[in-house]
Order: C-alpha cells, then structure tokens, then sequence
C-alpha cells in the first residue's frame, strides 16, 4: 500500500480538519481532491525539488512524489537565492515550483542515490544550516525514515513554525499525519501573528527557536498575548541561554517547556528535559548511544543519513558522529554550553561565548547579544559584543561596561560594545 492509500485509510470516517491554514481548514480528503499538478514528467528515482510550504498543494504533491518513489528535495522560497547551488549539489532533476515541473539536464551521478534507485525506495536530501562553510546536502532513506511513525503516538493541536525544508518541521507533519492529529499553518512568522494564530485556533504546542521566544520576550506580548490554550513549548535549532529559560518560566507558570535536539545528518533524536527550568537534557531512546569525548558530545544513531551528497563522510568507522557541542554532563543528562567553534582563546585562556552572552542577558532592556572572537595581536583573541534593545529603550555603554565588569573575569570581558541591531535569519536563528 503506498502512503496516500495508507493515510487515507487512516482518516477515513474522520470528520475534523487535518490542516487549518490561512485560506481555509481542510480535512484530509480534503487535501487528496485537489486537482493535483501533471507529473508525468517524473519517474521513479529522480530527485525533485519540490518549492513550497505547508500549503495545501504543496502537502499533495509531497505525498504524490513520495509514492512516486523520488528523492525529494523540500525547498522554501526563503531560500531562493541559494536555490541554484541545491540544483547542483542535490544533483536534482526535476524542479516543481508554483505548479510547474520542469526537468534539469545533467549527468552526475552518486552512489548513494544508486542506492536508493536499486532499493525502489524513496529519498529525502535536507541541506545543513551550519555557520561555517557552504551547507551540506544531507540523504536520508526516506522510506526507512517514515517507517517510525507507524508506531501511535498521541497528538496535540500544533502550529507548524519550522519551515518546509527543515526535519523539525517535516516531522511535524509527518507526525500529524499519522497520528491524526491538527496542524496549524501560520500566516507569516512573526511575533504577532503567530501568538494571534495560536490564540484564534487553540494551538496547545509551539515548537520554536530561543531567538523566537527572546522576541516574544522583547515584544512585550509575554504573558498578556499568550493564550491560555498553549501547553508546551518546544526550542531547539540553536543553544537556548539560563536567562531567557528563566524569565519565560516565570511569566509563563503552566506552559511546560521542553529543550529538542536534533540535527538533520542524525535524523529524529528523542529527548527529555530534566525540568522546564533546566537545559540539562537526556538525548537517546531506542536506537541511539551517546558518549562524550574531550567535552564533546558524540551520536551513533540507526536513523542516521546515508551520507552526504557533496561532503566527506563525517562519521568514524563505528559510526560515530561528532556534533562539535560542548556539553557538562550531570547524571546522565547533557547541557549544550558552546560549540567547539564559539571557543575563544585570550591569552591562552579558554572560555565559551556564551558565558560572555549570558551576563549580557541578564542587563535591563537586553533583547539580543552576540559575542564574537576577534584577532588580537597580542593575546591572540578579544571579545567583541553585539548588544541589541529593547525597542525604545537606550542602553548606555559605560553602564553596561561596568556591570559586566563587575560580573566576569578581566580575560572575558569585551575588549568593544557595540549597540546594534544583532541580525536573525528566516529561520529565526542568530546569524
């Protein structure tokens, strides 16, 4: 049975929406009678990027090119830009965009897609969103990866923030979907509308980003413009700060919040969080060991890629992936400190920038900070800090200077300040 005839299945007899979105709220038959787009261009074993959201013709093709057998490429218009370098790193040869398929000539081939080609199963290429270097085109079986959500798991009503091309999002869906849960797609990403969203539709989770939910800090909207329909809030994607933790706990006593980890070259990695106020996290579950090796976290995972399409392998030859996090570890739990590339070296003296960060936090009308390393001829490094406010509100250098003075050891402290707008990406990420 292919996926459309299973999730069909699945719904049957089910009278409530699958999906509430912008425009209206479709059931899942619904979303399986659209006049679906002509696909006859497209055989079983090309890789297709497909340029969309969680709207409902996008959801109708996913499904339709999955059962296609296709190593599907998910690509937002937020990307565009970088949309040409996917083509050719995905080695892609089809392009589905606003209803238009049109074939991509070229004649790179990979051992990996062969693969997927010689099994009949299909596959799904996500792009890495590291800070260095050009993003890696991530292969997953994608056949092996949907067979994880036969087993039920309940569901809650959840606004899918993460984008359409990302495995936080994709697993939002596929979860639903699955489970026969509600998903509800936002009308835009921003602060307003996505608590207006959450308000109108009772939305129970969040799944978000620590950037996010600093903005919905500095907005002012916590706690008034919360409702009280929202349970749990999920952040992962980057390191979330004790501060922001904090603060949120306080304003919001009976939303639960939960830390995710989860990178795409690993797959869906479940995770526990010792308490709504605390970082510390238990990542593994069935499938998945974890160790620690000079301070840094190591996963070996059975839902791991099968590699990547324009990298070397980053796996040791057990298996091993080093996630380059930092982490101190209390009872078998994990608490994310740094990146091995946000180590900064003054005088031979090594500490994480977001120690630097942290304090920075914790000063009044503080929204965003970022500590970068600079070059310094004579101790090697210096911290530079990026300090945004809290709209209409000033923010005195001198002031700030003396109070993390104050509160950090000379070697830490920031050779400049600056009070600036710190940049954040589509995906509501630091860049």
């Amino acid at each position: 049975m292919n996926l459309i005839d299973t999730l069909t299945e699945k719904w049957e007899g089910i009278s409530y929406p699958f999906l509430i979105h912008p425009t209206k709220n479709l059931k899942f038959s619904d979303i399986t009678s659209q006049k679906p787009i002509n696909l006859s261009k497209i055989k079983q074993g090309d890789v297709v990027a497909l340029i969309g959201d969680f709207d409902p013709p996008s959801i109708l093709t996913l499904l339709q090119i999955i059962d296609k057998g296709v190593i599907v490429v998910p690509l937002t218009k937020e990307t565009k830009k970088e949309h040409q370098y996917f083509f050719e790193s995905a080695l892609v040869d089809i392009v589905i965009e606003d209803g238009n398929v049109e074939r991509r000539e070229h004649k790179e081939k990979h051992q990996f897609i062969d693969a997927l080609r010689a099994k009949r199963h299909a596959g799904l290429v996500l792009f890495s969103t590291g800070t260095t270097g050009q993003p890696k085109a991530v292969l997953h079986d994608l056949t092996l990866f949907l067979k994880r959500f036969k087993t039920p798991r309940p569901t809650l009503r959840t606004i899918n923030f993460l984008l359409f091309d990302h495995i936080g999002g994709l697993n939002t869906l596929f979860h639903t979907l699955f489970n026969k849960g509600v998903v509800i797609a936002p009308k835009s990403r921003t602060v307003e509308s996505i608590l207006k969203t959450c308000a109108e539709h009772d939305v129970e989770v969040l799944p978000t980003t620590p950037t996010f939910l600093r903005m919905m800090l500095m907005s002012g909207a916590v706690p008034s413009k919360v409702p009280v329909s929202l349970r749990i809030i999920t952040y992962g994607t980057e390191r979330m700060d004790q501060p922001t933790l904090d603060e949120l706990c306080s304003l919001l006593p009976n939303v639960d919040f939960r830390q995710t980890f989860g990178m795409s070259e690993l797959g869906i990695v479940r995770v526990k969080s010792e308490a709504r106020d605390s970082l510390y996290m238990k990542i593994g579950g069935e499938g998945v060991e974890t160790r620690v090796i000079d301070g840094v976290l190591q996963i070996r995972s059975h839902s791991r890629m099968m590699g990547y399409l324009n990298a070397e392998s980053p796996f040791d030859n057990e298996g091993w992936y080093d996630t380059k996090d930092i982490v101190e570890e209390k009872d078998g739990y994990y608490k994310v400190v740094g990146r091995t590339s946000e180590v900064i070296n003054v005088g031979g003296l090594k500490f994480m920038a977001a120690e630097v960060e942290r304090v920075a936090l914790t000063f009044p009308n503080v929204s965003l900070v970022k500590a970068t390393p600079r070059s310094n001829p004579i101790t090697g490094q210096h911290v530079e800090l990026s300090v945004q406010a809290n709209s209409n509100k000033d923010i005195d250098i001198s002031s700030i200077k003396k109070f993390m003075r104050e509160q950090l050891p000379a070697h830490m402290m920031p050779k400049r300040i600056i009070i600036e707008e710190v940049e954040v990406g589509h995906r509501y990420k630091r860049t």
